[in-house]
């Protein structure tokens, strides 16, 4: 057997183990495929089973004190810090470790030093920085960002203090390319001694979490090192500064100190005070220590060296894993030819044979056209088949301008084109604005990183092209006998369940959509965000019933009620403001509904806030955003016409994705292009086609899978038809209906309904499931994103008549859409 056979099979040994491990460690990674170690780090089962049995044998107490249990966990403390030096081979007569809150507070700590001293302080900082190091800049009296091509300019820019903290990471977290840990020797030894003083600080958080760091030579290391525990061993929640000895000094212009850091403190008639000085830790970790995180920290360790070794072992592990990942995503190809995904992680091997890169793979999907797929719409997928993998910006600027080749002004054209954190906004002038990152850890397995590339290869390799889009046929308007309103559903309350309007019952259309439609919704008490079923599935067993003749809302629980909790709760339909006082106990909460800032009126009730708080187990409360809005802003329909929408002479262009050109355009309804809406996501109604829904769950089915009911749609009007072999009964007719006309009431059509995995929440138990998003995913993809249903909005006429004075539409109306004038 060749070395690199023994190699492998070494490897494929050592990954069995690692299969068992999760099945009997790691309960919560049941059924997932965990791709984010670097954001999501599970811990082992006998990790929590030790710390709970450590905490019900011990009493830890306040280490500044002389007790029993004080001193307990004063030899814990200083046992672990021990360790943990020992851990990264730090010699103690070297280094000092600070425990902190995490990576960020130990960076914050230098700066609070280095902004104390005396004349302040120059900045330079490595472009894949993680923005805990960028921010740094802020309190620096000069900042700059280099790559290695600008390590020799460094030592001849001017400068403007004393003293310079040079920053880089040992890894990046967005695509894992490691930097030379010898730089910290090599600024020291060439810094001019004219220059003053110059610190280095290395953000080791993504390296330690898969590799070992060696800190044995403290000429060779950096002055200041930051540590994520919790990335290494996914609890406690804790972080550690490590100083070098000789950069201590660093520290005595700091002027805050806290409990427990000072040796004497005078208050009255003088200010005075004498920190600790015979170890760095004492006058810097100020109040009491996070004594049970320590303790956490001290068995972590143990339980981490019994389930996987050595860090080595975990490096071997996780570049054997990577090679994988990196090799099987570089070889999908379309049908033309063409690479599935960009990836912009580098290479796996350096020049020294080394591994170049950590076990990180940074990448964009593109179609067989070339055209991006949308991060947001690859995340739902991803996150619905049970991918644990991040996307977007990952918290690195400089490393994604790189990599997306995103000049300063772009990036800012994209904040004033509306781009922010966590926003969908994530293709923008034809360029992404973030990336997919997959991460692997100690107990990321081959089975993982096969599935995802199996998942890459379903979903997004495109066998052969796609059909040409043939221009859609115009028809004369349908027979009243085609169509018709088979059910009107309104959803009072965003999020929660639906409504459905007796037959015969003529329902009010107002200019922000049906009456009584998503005028409520639940924010959390926290940061006001309104609640969504994607993140609270439960909030579909909320039932509403509009009660007319007690002039109510009236609100029951379809699952199991918490002890105590009243079977349903009621509010005025009247906006009565009584129920909205404001007080030092209530106040008015600034909230965000789908990215819009809007200011609710927030139901003081304890009754009604308990009882929702209490059946979603979520602190939050019910508010009203009655027609016509409160506070400084409004909100507008968002739905436009998309490409696969356009109505055009035949385009010599192919689904999905295919177009050059034109752009997507604004706001389609051009006649009223400031509709307003209330709470719903984007426009004021939303249909489905009961004929697009049976095609759909015929490809369903299919495939072994059960049909869905319209309900999981949440439409507010469901259009049947009488004739199945009526033209305009066909599958996906809607896309090209221009108008609508419901009864007596004119509506014009925005656009087709972007859809999330929230379709795969059943709306009668709130479990979730793959369908119908995965089919939907694979048979109504455009441009990368995922539609179902028609967006639209009432177009009043000006008759004079009732139905002006009062629209209404009702179940069984008939249903005439119209595709407009036929172009020449």
């Amino acid at each position: 057997m060749t070395d690199v056979e023994q190699k492998e099979s070494g490897d494929v040994r050592y990954n069995e183990y690692v299969e068992r491990l999760r099945h009997e460690e790691y309960p919560m990674l049941e059924g997932s495929i965990y791709l984010d170690h670097a954001g999501t780090t599970p811990y082992p089962k006998s990790l929590m089973d030790l710390f709970a049995k450590d905490m019900t044998a011990n009493l830890f107490g306040n280490p500044h004190s002389a007790s029993s249990s004080s001193q307990l966990s004063t030899s814990r403390i200083e046992d672990t810090r021990l360790r943990v030096l020992q851990w990264f081979k730090a010699d103690p007569a070297e280094f000092d470790l600070i425990f902190v809150a995490n990576a960020t507070a130990g960076i914050k700590l230098v700066v609070e030093a280095l902004r104390a001293v005396p004349g302040g302080f120059d900045y330079v900082y490595h472009q894949a920085s993680h923005t805990s190091l960028v921010g740094v800049r802020q309190e620096a009296r000069s900042s700059t960002c280099f790559d290695e091509p600008d390590i020799k300019d460094l030592f001849e820019k001017p400068r403007t203090a004393d003293h310079t903290l040079i920053a880089y990471p040992a890894q990046s977290n967005m695509d894992g390319r490691r930097l030379p840990l010898s730089w910290s020797h090599q600024f020291r030894q060439s810094w001019p001694t004219s220059r003053g003083n110059v610190y280095t600080i290395l953000d080791a958080a993504a390296l330690a979490a898969t590799s070992p760091l060696d800190l044995s030579d403290s000429t060779v290391a950096p002055d200041f090192t930051v540590i994520s525990f919790y990335k290494i061993f996914g609890f406690p929640d804790l972080g550690g500064l490590i100083v070098r000895r000789q950069a201590e000094p660093v520290f005595d212009a700091r002027r805050y100190f806290g409990g427990g850091t000072v040796d004497m403190v005078v208050c009255r008639k003088e200010q005075w005070h004498v920190p600790k000085r015979q170890f760095l830790h004492e006058r810097l970790e100020d109040g009491t220590l996070p004594v049970h995180s320590i303790v956490a920290l001290d068995l972590a360790m143990n339980v981490h060296r019994s389930l996987f070794g050595s860090m080595d072992r975990v490096a071997a592990h996780t570049y054997y894993l990577v090679e994988r990942l990196d090799r099987g995503l570089r070889h999908l190809r379309h049908g033309n030819g063409t690479r599935v995904c960009t990836i912009y992680s580098p290479d796996r091997t350096g020049h020294d044979g080394s591994p170049g890169a950590g076990p990180v793979v940074a990448f964009n999907l593109r179609n067989q056209y070339g055209a991006w797929v949308s991060l947001a719409e690859f995340e739902k997928l991803a996150t619905l088949k049970n991918f644990h993998v991040r996307t977007g910006g990952v918290c690195n600027p400089g490393g994604i301008a790189s990599a997306l080749d995103l000049e300063p002004w772009e990036m800012k054209q994209n904040f004033s084109s509306g781009f922010r954190c966590g926003t969908d906004n994530d293709i923008m002038a034809g360029k992404p604005t973030g990336i997919v990152r997959a991460s692997l850890g100690a107990m990321s397995t081959v089975a993982d990183v096969d599935q995802f590339i199996a998942f890459v290869d379903e979903f997004y390799r495109e066998a052969a092209p796609a059909p040409i889009l043939q221009q859609p046929v115009r028809h004369a308007p349908a027979t009243s006998t085609d169509l018709y309103v088979e059910r009107i559903i309104v959803y009072p309350i965003k999020s929660c369940g639906g409504y459905r309007i007796p037959a015969g019952t003529e329902w009010e259309v107002r200019p922000e959509g049906l009456a009584w439609d998503r005028e409520w919704c639940l924010l959390h008490r926290g940061s006001g965000q309104a609640l969504s079923q994607k993140r609270h599935p439960k909030m579909a067993l909320l039932r509403p019933d509009l009660d007319f003749e007690r002039g109510e809302l009236r609100v029951s629980f379809a699952g199991v009620l918490p002890p105590d909790t009243a079977k349903e709760i009621s509010v005025p339909l009247s906006n009565n403001p009584a129920m909205f006082e404001h007080s030092n106990r209530h106040r008015p909460l600034p909230s965000r509904v789908c990215g819009d800032e809007i200011f609710a009126q927030t139901y003081t009730c304890d009754a009604v806030n308990d009882f929702f708080s209490g059946v979603l187990g979520v602190p939050c409360v019910l508010a009203r955003f009655p027609p016509g809005g409160q506070g400084p802003s409004m909100r507008h329909s968002k739905a436009h016409l998309q490409k696969h929408q356009m109505l055009h002479k035949p385009l010599n262009v192919s689904l999905p994705g295919s177009y050059p050109a034109p752009p997507s355009p604004p706001d389609s309804d051009t006649e009223n292009p400031q509709r307003r809406i209330l709470l719903s996501n984007e426009s004021p109604i939303l249909a489905i086609n009961l004929s697009s829904l049976a095609a759909l769950n015929k490809e369903i089915v299919a495939k072994g899978g059960q049909e869905v009911p319209p309900a999981v749609f949440r439409a507010n009007v469901v259009v049947g038809s009488k004739s199945s072999a009526s033209e305009w009964a066909a599958p996906y007719a809607e896309d090209n209906w221009s108008t609508l006309r419901i009864g007596q009431q004119n509506f014009k059509m925005l656009g087709s309904c972007r859809r999330c995995h929230m379709v795969s929440i059943d709306q009668d138990t709130a479990e979730k499931s793959e369908e119908p998003f995965v089919t939907l995913s694979k048979t109504r993809r455009f441009d990368g994103k995922v539609f179902f249903g028609s967006h639209m909005g009432h177009a009043p006429s000006s008759s004079g008549g009732r139905e002006t004075q009062y629209p209404t539409i009702k179940v069984g109306d008939m249903v005439q859409p119209d595709a407009g004038e036929d172009e020449a």
